[in-house]
């Protein structure tokens, strides 16, 4: 693939034909405490491969299936863990906005301000996000053709701010399941932006659990492979010291003791990807 502008988190970059950068971190913030043991074994690890890092986690989750779902701490508090960890760690964070009015009280901490997939269309929300100035990850809409997603970037845009990457998480497929087109990485690539794979979300089952969702995380090495090996700019991942007993996404979040074999997979990928001697 044409490599992509590069759009800078921080001390991070991604695209612009560089190494792969990895995002991960918890669905939401479950605990503080959860949070930092979290932060800081994905610092160490990282650290030891020399993978760009930047640590996600969700302070409120605005859209789970059911009213009786965990949301997380909620906007204040969880922008002050995320704060924590920025400064301690020395990593950029990454969270969630879920209206327009979120945005500007967001990017006091964030150094990525993400567009859920739900809400990659709203208007009102992509300028909010744009005028921050802060990168912004527009995850594609279930219900999104890749390149329809130019439209939602330039939304961004308009507001004066180029530092947009896009994020494939797979593609409505009848009810409760997702599929992957890889070609649409190509796609999303191709309009210019760093294309990040979500290898967590694609292997969710939405509500398919009735009142939560389901997921079969046996398939994120699977797709995370594929993936690299089609030439992303960012990988995206959901991890937990528990998955079986987290509060938000377990069924699809990879164990975090399971990460650093995985990743080294993925390194000696990449490399071959963009033509280095693994």
């Amino acid at each position: 693939m044409t490599p992509a502008r590069s759009v800078r988190a921080g001390a991070v970059a991604i695209g612009g034909g560089r190494p792969l950068a990895l995002i991960a971190g918890p669905c939401v913030i479950e605990s503080e405490d959860m949070v930092f043991r979290t932060a800081a074994a994905l610092k160490q690890m990282t650290g030891r491969l020399g993978l760009p890092f930047i640590f996600k986690s969700s302070y409120d989750k605005a859209n789970r299936s059911s009213v009786d779902g965990f949301r997380g701490p909620g906007l204040e508090r969880g922008l002050q863990i995320l704060e924590r960890v920025r400064r301690e760690f020395e990593v950029p964070v990454l969270s969630d906005i879920h209206d327009a009015g979120q945005a500007a009280v967001a990017a006091e901490v964030l150094d990525v301000i993400q567009i859920p997939a739900f809400l990659c269309r709203q208007t009102d929300i992509l300028i909010a996000a744009g005028r921050t100035g802060k990168a912004v990850n527009l995850k594609k809409g279930q219900f999104m053709a890749p390149e329809d997603m130019a439209e939602a970037a330039r939304k961004v845009e308009a507001a004066g701010n180029a530092n947009v990457f896009l994020t494939e998480r797979g593609t409505s497929f009848g009810y409760h399941n997702l599929v992957v087109d890889m070609r649409s990485l190509a796609i999303m690539r191709g309009l210019g932006y760093p294309a990040v794979f979500d290898a967590t979300h694609s292997v969710q089952l939405p509500s398919g659990q009735g009142g939560s969702s389901g997921g079969d995380r046996r398939f994120i090495p699977v797709l995370a492979r594929a993936a690299v090996a089609a030439g992303i700019d960012g990988l995206f991942l959901e991890v937990h010291p528990d998955p079986d007993r987290a509060l938000c996404d377990g069924p699809n979040s990879w164990p975090l003791a399971e990460l650093e074999p995985l990743l080294l997979t993925l390194l000696a990928l990449d490399r071959a990807a963009r033509g280095e001697r693994v």
